[in-house]
């Protein structure tokens, strides 16, 4: 019975990737795609599907994957409907709320104006402060609006903080630490157990490994 397994497009797909090789994964299709988004495993039963980081939670929900790789961010924003199986560290980097210097949001007498590509986080990093916040939703450069005076802070994510920095921010809170995740179809954990166990358990090994490495 084969798996099909989302990966993340970009870096998170070239670290999975290479995690799986060290278990004897033939991962030569994707390697050379092209332009190719479903390629077969040389080695192993697998289908690997290439999907944008939002699709994979939709593709693994509805069980057209039964499993995925995919960011802690995405998971946080979206819904929940998949067993988050494992930790990867890989992809690390951190939820952060960032300002210019002069800003004081938390002792602001005027309600405070927060952009982000993470409306979701941000309303719940806000609401354990027992702080009634506006949400502007932005999907661009978000360091850019507190420049222009559109919002207070930000809510995003950095891995240096070198971009925040050249456009003169700092961070005043962080907000959670994220990496990849492994994310299994609930029925496919039932349906094909000891699949998604061996493909988890070798995952869990490369980590392992990578960790003794450091």
């Amino acid at each position: 019975m084969s798996l099909r397994i989302a990966l993340t497009k970009g870096r998170l797909e070239d670290k999975t990737l290479t995690m799986l090789e060290k278990s004897g994964y033939g991962t030569e299709n994707v390697r050379s795609k092209g332009r190719a988004l479903v390629l077969p495993d040389t080695a192993k039963d697998i289908e690997y599907v290439l999907v944008k980081s939002n699709d994979c939670i939709t593709y693994v929900e509805h069980g057209a994957c039964d499993m995925g790789v995919v960011g802690k961010d995405t998971l946080m924003e979206g819904s929940s409907d998949y067993f988050e199986m494992l930790d990867l560290k890989t992809g690390e980097c951190d939820f952060i709320l960032a300002a210019l210097p002069e800003a004081d949001l938390f002792s602001q007498n005027s309600r405070v104006r927060i952009g982000t590509k993470y409306p979701n986080v941000a309303r719940e990093y806000f609401a354990r402060r027992n702080m009634d916040v506006e949400i502007i939703k932005i999907d661009g450069s978000v360091e850019l609006s507190p420049l222009i005076g559109l919002v207070d802070g930000i809510v995003d994510i950095t891995e240096t903080g070198s971009t925040l920095k050249a456009n003169g921010l700092v961070i005043l809170d962080y907000v959670a630490h994220i990496s990849a995740r492994v994310i299994v179809n609930k029925a496919s954990l039932k349906m094909k157990k000891q699949e998604v166990m061996q493909v988890l358990g070798d995952l869990r090994k490369a980590v392992m490994e990578n960790a003794e490495g450091n």
